[in-house]
């Protein structure tokens, strides 16, 4: 007897009726005694059991409760009741695991609503809720996605370091990574901490990005993408913010910007659709809830679209591309500033764009995804390569509704002369970066890559508002539970 998950019994239907099958999975309602709905994670549905209780003794029915696990043997009949097509009239129930209904009532496993803080707070537990088991699946899906379309393009899959001894973006906000007796640290003859003495011989962090060992693998391989987590020591109690996160970066050598901004535009629509395609039922829950969420916030602040037509659009539409000069004026003459309305008023070209300046474009001027580029040198970091006006450097920016900037990417530089500049200007040690600066020695070539954030993907396809809600435990300042 094969064991079936619920989703492939839901699927088979009527063609596997009278059929004998083994199901397991967790309570999530019993009825008069009589009616199962149980769920296994497969599936946002539930299937029903149908308990004969004068056959069954008494007492294993008592113990059958919300969340207990179960074992049941059955045959498949179609359904006499509205609500389902099929259900299992059952001949054995096992019970794998109880659960005392009393101390269920202090649980998210009660059998009603539950904030998403509440949520956060019993985060192991939170997988067997309807809203994270789909938002899981769906993150699931694209993840699968993202590797499948790299694989059609002809990518090598490459994993980076997680510990690194430099930084990527050259913001210096890294984790320490050490083996050092933190109550007895050697000290140098300065008097600061003797990392020569450390496990790997010197001061080493968790990665902020893999781009910088991944355009060293694209400088052999042709085209090559990373994908893992990311970290960031960024004192940010944000809802766009997590101080461990995932991030795909792809890097291709002769590649130019505009290759760049296209393959960024297609894998996006490409994992969207994907998502949309295979997880049907995950997302007309998730879009009915967010519907349901838009109909509870102040006029101004809902969404015109849809979850639904949100996604619809941006497949179904060619990203708006501008540079941020052209952008800086539509901004800078915008009602929303002259009117004082963004908290960041854009005062001039130089300004580091925010979030609200983002979703402004997006959602209040074009209503489309935008594609920024060519943003000034010295907001940007330093292997971006620097244009002709030598002011601006080769960078692209896909900024989407609801979320501000998804994806970040440019151009690299690839002359040595050009490079060495900028490493003195960011006050980078030359030194440090002898490894990095051999691909420009060594049949340098015209290159581009960009990064993808998991999370902020999964938040835009879910419609989730909080960034911690998309990630199974999240890391963020002052919480590093479970």
């Amino acid at each position: 007897m094969k064991n079936y998950t619920i989703k492939e019994i839901l699927e088979k239907g009527k063609t596997i009726a009278l059929q004998e099958v083994t199901v397991q999975g967790w309570v999530r309602a019993f009825r008069s005694n009589r009616f199962i709905a149980l769920n296994d994670g497969s599936t946002i549905k539930n299937i029903q059991i149908v308990v004969d209780f004068e056959s069954f003794d008494e007492e294993l029915l008592k113990k059958i409760s919300t969340a207990a696990s179960l074992k049941v043997r059955g045959e498949i009949v179609e359904s006499q009741g509205a609500g389902q097509e099929i259900e299992v009239i059952a001949k054995t129930i096992e019970i794998l695991g109880e659960a005392n209904p009393d101390e269920i009532q202090a649980t998210i496993l009660q059998p009603k609503q539950h904030s998403l803080e509440k949520l956060r707070e019993q985060a192991h537990l939170r997988f067997r809720t309807n809203t994270f088991a789909a938002i899981m699946r769906v993150r699931n899906s694209l993840m699968f996605a993202i590797h499948q379309y790299f694989n059609e393009q002809g990518f090598v899959y490459v994993n980076t370091p997680i510990i690194t001894g430099s930084d990527a973006e050259g913001a210096g906000e890294m984790f320490s990574v050490t083996s050092l007796d933190m109550d007895n640290l050697p000290k140098d003859e300065e008097g600061k901490v003797d990392y020569s003495k450390d496990f790997f011989g010197k001061h080493t962090n968790l990665t902020v990005s893999g781009q910088l060992n991944g355009e060293v693998a694209a400088m052999g391989l042709g085209k090559i993408y990373t994908f893992g987590p990311t970290f960031r020591a960024e004192n940010s109690n944000t809802t766009r913010h997590l101080a461990e996160f995932w991030m795909i970066e792809p890097e291709m050598a002769f590649y130019n910007l505009d290759m760049n901004m296209d393959l960024a535009e297609d894998l996006l629509k490409y994992v969207i659709r994907y998502a949309l395609k295979n997880c049907p039922d995950d997302m007309q829950f998730l879009a009915e809830r967010f519907d349901k969420e838009q109909t509870q916030k102040p006029a101004n602040e809902r969404s015109e679209l849809s979850l639904m037509d949100r996604l619809d659009y941006v497949l179904n539409n060619q990203f708006i591309r501008l540079t941020y000069t052209e952008a800086i004026d539509i901004l800078m003459k915008s009602k929303h500033n002259q009117k004082g309305k963004f908290q960041y008023p854009v005062e001039g070209w130089g300004t580091d764009l925010q979030s609200e300046h983002e979703r402004y474009l997006v959602e209040k001027h074009f209503k489309t995804p935008v594609i920024l580029f060519d943003y000034p040198a010295e907001i940007k970091a330093f292997y971006m390569r620097l244009n002709e006006d030598g002011k601006t450097v080769r960078a692209m920016d896909i900024l989407f509704p609801g979320i501000g900037e998804i994806v970040g990417g440019s151009q690299r530089e690839e002359r040595l002369d050009v490079l060495d500049q900028k490493i003195e200007q960011f006050g980078i040690h030359a030194e440090d970066m002898w490894w990095y600066r051999d691909t420009r020695r060594f049949g340098t070539v015209p290159h581009s890559g960009f990064g993808l954030g998991l999370e902020r993907l999964v938040l835009f396809v879910t419609g989730m508002g909080n960034i911690r809600d998309v990630i199974p435990f999240p890391r963020t300042p002052k919480n590093a539970e479970f």
